[in-house]
């Protein structure tokens, strides 16, 4: 994963145009991609695809010819979707298109002007300061003109038609937290569980963020019914703890699932309601779609210090956090994949389970009194309207440990599919 995002890092990407093509190539390396193109101008739902950016080179240069600022150094340095132009101007007509934090002198802002024609340049405020009076010359050549908006998509076949999806935003430059952490991820996740059996499909989305969303939602309306669960994945490398975001229900499998798995890991971690500021979940939740899918994310969307900012860089991503992050998520689709009703077919009191030889097969299976605990409760719930998780929250156990009392429980007839 942190060989992906170093790679990844360099690129200039956008909502459209060659640096998102080019991030995409770099993961069909890692995972069989579809590739997909919709042309300026297409009407996605109520939105309009906008023309394809790209930019070759962009810079300032002082009264003394050097250059002051330069795309060169750092991809944050151009406003996204900067309209070419090449002409002299004063300092004063400069500044109104210059950005910068000065609360943060040696950080360089990240700002956009997707549908909005315009231009600027984002630099640290220690920059700023030091530019002279005189004149400038303002050189940005890039290219907006009818083009495609482009993403990819991986679908993991199931048993059933039915799917999870995850979806990772594409179209950052140079920011590592968000969004490559969250590519990163779903990329390793994509590739581990290719060639397993699933009872869901899983599919992966890599689209920018919003317009890429919403241009695939709608191009795939017959697609949409089947997925029964997903999540967003952002914002993952940080030292922060994990935050899982609802979906609009609350209460969703999706919700109940992750709860059970953050809150059995016993480490940090919080819940909170969903809202409809963040990332394509607004998109996936919406009152025409109200699809069941989480974001899953450390540090939130704008709420630190880092966020759209060239701070947010290699070394704010750290490993272990990716690991953590991918571990919950694989716990999570485990569970998603495991859980199920069962009816009881010896409902009228306890079972012996001794006479059935399960007490001598505690012994290699882990803690035998949590197994023990966990076949008790399964047994008890299995009345064909609750499901595993159900005894995985009532009884606080894990659900591996749930569901490995499940499986005893089957092979030995005292279960059936409700």
């Amino acid at each position: 994963m942190r060989e992906l995002i170093e790679e990844l890092y360099p690129l200039c990407r956008s909502i459209t145009g060659d640096g998102v093509r080019r991030t995409l190539e770099i993961l069909a390396r890692h995972v069989p991609l579809e590739i997909h193109e919709v042309a300026s101008g297409t009407r996605v739902l109520d939105w309009e695809v906008p023309y394809e950016w790209n930019i070759r080179e962009a810079w300032i240069a002082g009264p003394r010819g050097e250059r002051v600022v330069d795309f060169a150094a750092h991809n944050l340095h151009v406003v996204s979707y900067s309209a070419p132009l090449r002409r002299r101007m004063s300092l004063e007509e400069l500044r109104t298109h210059l950005h910068a934090l000065p609360d943060r002198p040696d950080w360089i802002p990240y700002r956009t002007s997707y549908y909005q024609e315009d231009w600027g340049f984002c630099l640290t405020q220690k920059q700023l300061d030091a530019l002279e009076p005189g004149e400038y010359e303002v050189c940005i050549d890039s290219s907006l003109a009818p083009g495609h908006l482009t993403w990819g998509e991986c679908l993991l076949p199931g048993e059933s038609d039915e799917e999870i999806l995850l979806s990772a935003h594409v179209c950052h430059p140079s920011l590592c937290n968000d969004n490559l952490s969250g590519v990163a991820i779903a990329a390793r996740l994509a590739r581990e569980r290719a060639g397993r059996r699933h009872r869901h499909g899983l599919r992966f989305l890599f689209a920018p963020g919003t317009i890429g969303a919403i241009s695939w939602l709608a191009r795939n309306r017959e697609r949409v019914s089947r997925i029964r669960h997903g999540l967003t994945l952002t914002c993952l490398g940080d030292a922060r703890p994990l935050t899982y975001k609802r979906t609009f229900s609350g209460d969703a499998p999706v919700d109940r699932a992750m709860r059970h798995v953050l809150r059995s890991r016993a480490r940090e971690h919080q819940v909170v309601d969903y809202s409809p500021y963040g990332y394509d979940e607004r998109q996936f939740n919406s009152p025409g779609l109200r699809l069941a899918v989480g974001s899953l994310m450390r540090g939130q969307s704008g709420r630190f210090p880092e966020y759209h900012t060239s701070a947010d860089d290699l070394d704010f991503v750290l490993d272990g956090q990716l690991v953590d992050a991918l571990e919950v998520l694989d716990e999570w689709i485990d569970l998603l994949e495991g859980d199920a009703r069962y009816r009881n077919l010896s409902p009228d009191g306890e079972p012996q389970l001794g006479r059935r030889g399960l007490y001598r097969t505690l012994g290699g299976a882990g803690d035998p009194e949590e197994l023990q605990l966990a076949m008790l409760w399964v047994l008890t719930v299995s009345d064909g309207s609750h499901t595993l998780l159900d005894a995985a929250e009532r009884s606080g156990l894990r659900f591996a440990t749930v569901r490995a009392a499940a499986d005893l429980l089957l092979g030995h007839g005292l279960l059936e599919l409700a």
